[in-house]
């Protein structure tokens, strides 16, 4: 798994975030913004009350969090298989 070791929120519901590896980035979450569980986002304070969670996730609340692996990999542009070698499909011959 990747750490995330850094988030700092910005304007225009956006994240700095940063990864254990070096990896550093924002990410927008603006097209969340009113959606579902994100309706806590209409309320800018409660968006800049970001942190980290116990498994390494972005949280907001019990309600709200995102995955860090899924934005470290819109951070980077890479595929999952580039990140997680074990996701690698192996031939099988039958």
């Amino acid at each position: 798994m990747l750490k995330l070791i850094h988030v700092e929120p910005l304007a225009g519901y956006r994240l700095r975030l940063r990864y254990a590896d070096g990896v550093a980035g924002v990410v927008d979450l603006s097209h969340l913004v009113g959606k579902g569980v994100f309706r806590l986002w209409d309320d800018t304070k409660a968006f800049e009350r970001v942190s980290i969670g116990t498994a390494g996730e972005l949280c907001w609340s019990e309600d709200v969090d995102l995955c860090a692996d899924a934005l470290y990999l819109e951070i980077t542009g890479k595929q999952p298989d580039e990140v997680f070698g074990n996701l690698r499909k192996v031939p099988v011959h039958a």
